[in-house]
């Protein structure tokens, strides 16, 4: 397995914590975009079905990347499955899916899990499909709004009901699904969840921006992140001020009632430098914030009575050794659920 490259990520962290920053003047100058609140967000049914345009197989039968033209992008998009060692294209059966979810700043992000972890040995001998899209440099599973004019991205749209759709029709996935996801992709999966009942058996966040409400610093990172990536801050729900209710309806804090009927493991450090860090130095910008937004949610999730396992593990960075150590320790569960 490669290892993690450290520095990149840290570098990535401080670049995207400026960003957040310096957000927060373009927000403050801009509440005009808040004007989309009323738009809706279904973008309705699409007359040209998604379709797989290549197949590039790494591994024979157990590893491919494919490339699908999606109506709900405008675009093409990369997905990378790990398939179970006895799934054939002729089989009778299905196999029960997990969908694993990058986080925020990854130019070729379906391909990180396995650039940085060592997900195919964990899954190896287990039956089951492991997804891992595309979403965007700072896509956040949603369907933008882009300020009421409509267009994409509309990602909920493509993983969801494209996507979902290419994986059970072409390689038998079940109707047995997990969903996990670090970062930018701990909000997906847990905003997946609670917005889709019954479409997951079992959730998994590390590291996630899960209250992108809380105080100041919930919208000002997101927003930032968005920024970093070169699109207006307001386009994927509006203003946080003027189009509150939307930001509401996508943030897993406030949906946390709605994830009440399954299992969920949430995990996240600090931001301080800790035990899987090369080197002690400053807090992390990213991780200081995420640890907050983390300690709120699994609070507020047992205010509500969910079956949350949550693994605060204190000192520890927005760094991948915490997500390659927070995967093993929440596959268990989470392919317990979905029978694999």
């Amino acid at each position: 397995m490669p290892q993690p490259d450290r520095s990149r990520r840290r570098s990535t962290s401080l670049v995207v914590g400026v960003a957040a920053l310096l957000c927060a003047a373009l927000i403050g100058a801009s509440p005009v975009s808040g004007t989309a609140a009323a738009v809706p967000t279904n973008i309705g049914a699409r007359p040209v079905a998604a379709e797989v345009t290549a197949q590039s197989w790494i591994r024979p039968g157990r590893e491919v990347d494919l490339t699908i033209d999606s109506p709900a992008l405008g675009s093409e998009a990369a997905v990378k499955l790990l398939l179970p060692r006895d799934w054939s294209p002729t089989a009778t059966r299905t196999w029960p899916v997990l969908y694993l979810l990058h986080g925020c700043c990854e130019a070729s992000g379906h391909t990180v899990w396995t650039r940085m972890t060592d997900v195919e040995q964990q899954v190896e001998d287990r039956d089951v499909i492991v997804v891992m899209p595309a979403a965007g440099w700072a896509g956040f599973y949603s369907n933008w709004r882009n300020h009421g004019l409509g267009g994409g991205p509309q990602w909920e749209d493509f993983h969801l009901t494209e996507l979902r759709e290419i994986v059970e029709r072409d390689f038998l996935g079940g109707q047995r699904r997990a969903v996990a996801g670090l970062s930018m992709g701990g909000f997906g999966a847990l905003s997946y969840a609670a917005r889709h009942p019954g479409m997951f058996q079992a959730a998994a966040s590390f590291s996630g921006v899960v209250h992108t409400l809380m105080d100041l610093r919930g919208p000002l990172l997101t927003s930032g992140l968005v920024l970093s990536g070169g699109s207006a801050p307001t386009a994927v729900w509006g203003d946080p001020l003027t189009a509150r209710r939307v930001w509401a309806e996508h943030n897993p804090y406030d949906l946390a009632d709605r994830l009440t009927g399954l299992p969920v493991y949430i995990s996240s450090g600090n931001g301080r430098p800790g035990p899987l860090d090369a080197s002690f130095g400053l807090i992390d910008p990213l991780e200081s914030p995420i640890g907050d937004m983390n300690r709120r949610l699994v609070e507020r999730l047992r205010q509500v009575g969910a079956d949350v396992t949550a693994h605060l593990y204190g000192a520890g960075t927005h760094t991948w050794p915490y997500w390659q150590r927070e995967l093993e320790l929440a596959l268990p569960l989470l392919l317990e659920e979905i029978g694999a």
